[in-house]
């Protein structure tokens, strides 16, 4: 059993891959900012007292010079964890100044997260509602109007997210003609996943192809707040599918249940907003401070921590260095 006191470590961590990236906000240089969060959450990491694996990360070790697949973290001591992150979330949104982009990660006990693979994944979301009654081979009329069942409402009560991607347009239609509201995003799809699982966020469900590494960060989340979440790997050359293979997964058609892309009932998942969000605030600097908001949700007690931290410019984080403060 992870300790408690490892979320809050974590934390520290995506505060300092998101202030990293937040100097780079609207500045229109998405690698720079990408670049800035891993090498801040890398050096957070040396910080934390577990023997960390990265299992999702940057890529392979030929691909990433730090927080590469297998690439061991953490201060050397403490427990076995492995850990699905991405420094940046979103790092066109960043480029851009949009809303919802995201440090995060989720971490469990050694051997418990899917090894996934950076390709595509059908994914279909709910939260708690959702639970044992959709699915995602079933046709999407009939896991809006099994979502509304759930939860009490009218499939034209629903608000569902997706990619804003040609090969969702058919989709969108079926969705707008079954009535429900429809919600387009242009990067990052673990915000709206994880918003799904929380009441207050307006969104009811996420479908549609995105990152399968991404999948597996959502997941955690998704485990923790008790919702519902399957994925299948979308693989577009032979090449992905011997990616696949060599990471252990030999049947690329199987459909990945929630407690199969995390297993177990002990996971964390934390994630700092560097944009703003539905439910968090991004990265603000203000009178020689930088301020984060934080969500930190553990699934063996349930507890869903909101986090704002006001962190002095010039002092030392966790990420080396000090602080930055506004750019000109």
């Amino acid at each position: 059993m992870m300790e408690r006191e490892l979320a809050l470590e974590f934390v520290r961590v995506t505060e300092a891959a998101a202030i990293a990236a937040a100097a780079l906000i609207g500045r229109g240089d998405k690698n720079g900012a990408d670049q800035a969060a891993v090498d801040a959450m890398r050096k957070a990491l040396d910080s934390v007292h577990v023997r960390g694996t990265v299992v999702i990360g940057e890529g392979e070790m030929d691909e990433a010079p730090m927080l590469y697949i297998g690439e061991q973290v953490g201060a050397g001591d403490g427990e076995e964890v492995d850990i699905a992150v991405d420094p940046v979330e979103g790092t066109n949104l960043v480029a851009k100044g949009q809303p919802r982009a995201i440090a995060v990660m989720t971490v469990a006990p050694r051997g418990k997260l899917l090894h996934a693979p950076d390709m595509y994944m059908d994914k279909i979301v709910t939260g708690p509602a959702g639970r044992g009654r959709i699915h995602l081979d079933a046709p999407i009329e009939e896991n809006l109007k099994a979502l509304a069942d759930g939860a009490g409402k009218r499939v034209e009560d629903l608000t569902v997210v997706l990619l804003d991607r040609e090969r969702h347009q058919d989709l969108i239609r079926r969705i707008r003609q079954a009535g429900a509201r429809v919600r387009l995003i242009t990067d990052g799809d673990v915000s709206p996943a994880v918003d799904a699982c929380l009441p207050q966020s307006g969104v009811d469900m996420v479908v549609g192809m995105g990152g399968a590494p991404e999948g597996v960060i959502a997941a955690g989340a998704v485990k923790a707040l008790g919702g519902e979440m399957q994925g299948r790997l979308v693989p577009e050359d032979d090449e992905q599918r011997q990616r696949a293979e060599r990471m252990g997964i030999t049947d690329i058609n199987h459909l990945f249940t929630l407690d199969e892309l995390v297993e177990g009932d002990d996971v964390l998942y934390v994630s700092t907003a560097i944009t703003d969000g539905e439910v968090l605030h991004g990265v603000r600097f203000r009178n020689g401070a930088v301020v984060t908001h934080s969500l930190a949700i553990r699934s063996l007690t349930g507890t869903v921590r909101y986090i704002e931290a006001e962190h002095l410019l010039g002092r030392k984080h966790p990420g080396g260095g000090t602080r930055p403060g506004p750019r000109p």
